[in-house]
C-alpha cells in the first residue's frame, strides 16, 4: 500500500488532472486509456479498470471481451508530452471473474518469469540492460497497393545527400555509410536532439547513462542503466515513447525497424543479463572470461534455444534483413569475450558485480516483456539441465575458412523459420506456467499473418530481377 500512497501523493503534489493507464498488446505496442484523476483512489489501484479486450489483436473474441487492467502503483510517472498534467501507470491484465492473470498479457508473463526465477532457487533477481538502436529521418513515405509497392526515406543528415541542393546551401558534414560511429558535431547532427531525449527520460525517473550516434547513417542509441526484468521492459516502452515524441517535436520521425534501408547496418537491441542470489552475482567465477559454471550453462541454454527465441526476440519479417553476415550481424550461434559476430558476448569488466552475458541477436521490434522473459527462461533451462555451450570462439568468425564457418550453427534466416522452430521447441517456455500454450498459439497466429502478408506481396527488387525475363 505504500506504493499506492506514494502514487496518490504524487498526483496531489503535481496537481494531476488525468491518469493514463497503459498496457501492451502482444506485438509490443503501448496502448492507453485516459481517466479523470478524480476517479483514481486506493480502491482504483486494487479493483482496476474494465475494458474491451476484443479490440486488441490476438486477444479475446467479441463474446468474451470483458477484461480488467490492474495498475502497478510502482510504475507511475508524469507524462512529459501532454498539455494537461497526466500521471501514467503501467498495468497487468487479469480475468475479471477470477482475478487471475490473463495468459496472453505480455507484462504478466514478465512478472511470472521473475517469480519463476525465485521459485527455482537458482537466483533472487535477474537484471537486464537492453541497448536499443533506432533511425531518425526527416521524410518517410510508403505505399502497399495493388498498383504500387514502394517506400522512400530521406534525411538531411543521410549519407546519400552529399550532393543534394538546398536553398541555404549544402554544408556537406555527414557521416558516410558505416561511418557514424562516432565523430563529433557537425557530422553528428543529432547531439542536442538525443540530449533532450535522454534528459526527458531522466525527468521521468528512468536511469540513463549515455547517448551517441551509431554506425549507420542516421542511426542512434541512448543508454539505459540495468534493472529488473519487468522494470526494464517497462522502460523500453517508455524509451520508444520518448524518442518518438521528442523527434516529432523536432519535426522528425523515428523508426525501430531492424533494417529500414539497404546497404548499411541495421538496428539491434543487445540485451545484457545477469542473475544475483543472496546479494551476490551468480555469473562471476573462475571459468572462461571469469564466468561461473552457471553463467556458461546459461549461455548454453540461449545457444540451444536461439532459433526458437528468434520468434520472440526477432519477431518481424524485417528482422531477418538485419540477421545476415557482413553487417556486424550476430548470426552465428557462438559465444566469446572478444568476438562481436557471435550470438552471445561476455563484455569485459573488472568488477565481479558487473559480470554479465550479452545476447546480441535481439532487435527493437521485439515485445520486450516476451523477449526478456524468453531469454531468461532459455538461460534457466540451460542451468537446470547443465547445457554445455562448448568452447568459446575468439577468432573473427567471418574470417574463418569456409569449412570451419560451415560447422558453426546459425540463427534463423526468416520469420517463417523462427515460427516453425518455436512450434517445435517451446517446452522450456512453459516451465512454471510462465508462458502458456494458449498464449504462444495466439502470438504465433498473429505472426503467421505477417509472414503471409510479406510472402504474398511482390517486391520492387523482383521487378528489377525478373520483369524482362
Amino acid at each position: 500500500m505504500s506504493k499506492v500512497a506514494d502514487a496518490l501523493k504524487l498526483m496531489k503534489d503535481e496537481e494531476v488532472e488525468y491518469v493514463d493507464i497503459r498496457f501492451t498488446d502482444p506485438r509490443g505496442k503501448l496502448q492507453h486509456v485516459t481517466l479523470v484523476a478524480d476517479l483514481v483512489d486506493e480502491d482504483f489501484f486494487e479493483e482496476g479498470f474494465m475494458f474491451d479486450g476484443s479490440s486488441i489483436a490476438g486477444w479475446k473474441s467479441i463474446d468474451q471481451s470483458d477484461m480488467k487492467l490492474i495498475p502497478d502503483a510502482g510504475s507511475v510517472y508524469i507524462d512529459p508530452f501532454y498539455a494537461e498534467k497526466t500521471l501514467c501507470v503501467h498495468c497487468n491484465v487479469v480475468e475479471p471473474d477470477t482475478g487471475e492473470a490473463y495468459s496472453r498479457d505480455p507484462r504478466g508473463t514478465a512478472v511470472k518469469a521473475e517469480a519463476y526465477l525465485k521459485a527455482s532457487g537458482i537466483g533472487d533477481v535477474a537484471y537486464f540492460g537492453p541497448e536499443a538502436e533506432f533511425f531518425i529521418f526527416d521524410d518517410v513515405r510508403y505505399s502497399v497497393t495493388p498498383a504500387k509497392v514502394a517506400y522512400q526515406i530521406d534525411a538531411d543528415a543521410a549519407a546519400w545527400n552529399t550532393d543534394s541542393e538546398y536553398e541555404m546551401g549544402n554544408l556537406a558534414h555527414r557521416a558516410g555509410h558505416k561511418g557514424g560511429y562516432f565523430p563529433v558535431n557537425p557530422i553528428d547532427e543529432a547531439q542536442d536532439l538525443r540530449g533532450e531525449m535522454l534528459s526527458t527520460m531522466k525527468r521521468m525517473g528512468m536511469k540513463v547513462d549515455k547517448h551517441h550516434h551509431e554506425v549507420a547513417t542516421c542511426q542512434h542509441e541512448l543508454g539505459l542503466i540495468f534493472g529488473g526484468l519487468t522494470e526494464q521492459a517497462d522502460n523500453i516502452l517508455k524509451y520508444k515513447y520518448v524518442i518518438h515524441n521528442v523527434a516529432a517535436a523536432y519535426g522528425k520521425t523515428v523508426t525501430f525497424m531492424p533494417k529500414p534501408m539497404k546497404g548499411d547496418n541495421g538496428s539491434g537491441m543487445h540485451v545484457n543479463m545477469s542473475i544475483w542470489k543472496d546479494g551476490k552475482p551468480l555469473f562471476a567465477g573462475d571459468k572462461y572470461a571469469d564466468l561461473s559454471q552457471e553463467a556458461l550453462w546459461f549461455i548454453g541454454g540461449i545457444l540451444k534455444h536461439a532459433k526458437a527465441l528468434n520468434a520472440l526476440t526477432n519477431p518481424a519479417t524485417n528482422s531477418y534483413k538485419r540477421l545476415i553476415p557482413g553487417f556486424e550481424a550476430p548470426v552465428l550461434r557462438a559465444y566469446s569475450a572478444r568476438n562481436r559476430s557471435g550470438c552471445v558476448r561476455i563484455p569485459w569488466t573488472e568488477s565481479p558485480k558487473a559480470k554479465r552475458v550479452e545476447a546480441r541477436f535481439p532487435d527493437p521490434s521485439a515485445n520486450p516483456y516476451l523477449a526478456f522473459a524468453a531469454l531468461l527462461m532459455a538461460g534457466l533451462d540451460g542451468i537446470k539441465n547443465k547445457i554445455d555451450p562448448g568452447p568459446a570462439s575468439d577468432k573473427d568468425l567471418y574470417d574463418l575458412p569456409p569449412e570451419e564457418l560451415a560447422a558453426i550453427p546459425t540463427v534463423c534466416g526468416s520469420l517463417r523459420e523462427a515460427l516453425e522452430e518455436l512450434e517445435k521447441d517451446h517446452d522450456f517456455l512453459l516451465a512454471g506456467d510462465v508462458f502458456t500454450k494458449d498464449q504462444l498459439e495466439g502470438y504465433m497466429a498473429l505472426k503467421w499473418e505477417e509472414v503471409y502478408a510479406y510472402e504474398h506481396t511482390p517486391h520492387p527488387v523482383e521487378y528489377q530481377m525478373y520483369y524482362s525475363c
